[in-house]
């Protein structure tokens, strides 16, 4: 039987995360096509990849007339919230999201919309934590935009893709410490190959949470693996 195909969105490929979705997406028997939505080029030659620039994120408008052939936008464009006031960071978080993901649902809304938000992310809104509460409110105002499916993903401490150009620095001094975190704190570590696979299923296959915690993350990227 031929394999279900399905054409994607991903965005942040030129950072750690989305550069890692990317790799998977390309990889994978399910994806038919990808398109990457960034500031600036990838630097990635593939005959699955196409690349559209869009300089301002916060005028998303001109993608309406390019998404509505899609099936699923991985968004994995994000801000570290160290250093950051709570405004500026619910500007490039909450504002930036919601901005790009309405135009997308408004054009298409039998897309399904995978958001990168975080382990501990308040559903609540009320928590102490900032970055916490806004990541919260951004999850659960994707989920009133009116896409197909919305899934919101929480990772813990990620280890990268071996190979990848937009890892960041810090982590060649901690790599070793991944198989520790795997056996201290087991449901909040994972592979960026794993987030990468658990979003490809949840876009192709769905699931039957909207939120995805790292225990989701791995069972889920293990169904893909199997499906592979």
């Amino acid at each position: 039987m031929e394999k279900v195909k399905i054409k994607i969105i991903i965005t942040g490929a030129t950072g750690m995360v989305g550069e890692g979705v990317l790799h998977e997406a390309l990889n994978s028997p399910f994806i038919e096509e990808v398109l990457v939505i960034g500031r600036k080029p990838t630097g990635y030659i593939h005959p699955k990849l196409k690349e559209f620039q869009l300089l301002d994120f916060y005028k998303p408008e001109s993608l309406s007339e390019i998404v509505h052939t899609y099936d699923a936008c991985l968004f994995c464009l994000g801000v570290s919230s160290i250093g950051m006031k709570e405004d500026e960071f619910t500007l490039k978080t909450h504002t930036l999201t919601i901005g790009f993901a309405t135009v997308l649902a408004k054009s298409n809304p039998n897309m399904t919309f995978s958001y990168i938000s975080g382990s501990a992310t308040d559903s609540t809104e009320k928590g102490s934590v900032m970055w916490a509460r806004v990541k919260g409110k951004t999850e659960n105002d994707l989920a009133k935009l009116g896409f197909k499916n919305t899934y919101a993903f929480r990772p813990g401490y990620l280890q990268p893709t071996v190979g990848m150009k937009n890892t960041l620095p810090y982590y060649k001094y901690i790599d070793w410490i991944y198989p520790f975190f795997k056996v201290v704190i087991p449901n909040h570590t994972s592979r960026l190959s794993e987030l990468g696979k658990a979003m490809i299923e949840c876009a192709v296959f769905g699931y039957q949470k909207n939120i995805i915690e790292v225990k989701d993350i791995l069972s889920l990227s293990k169904q893909m693996s199997e499906r592979q």
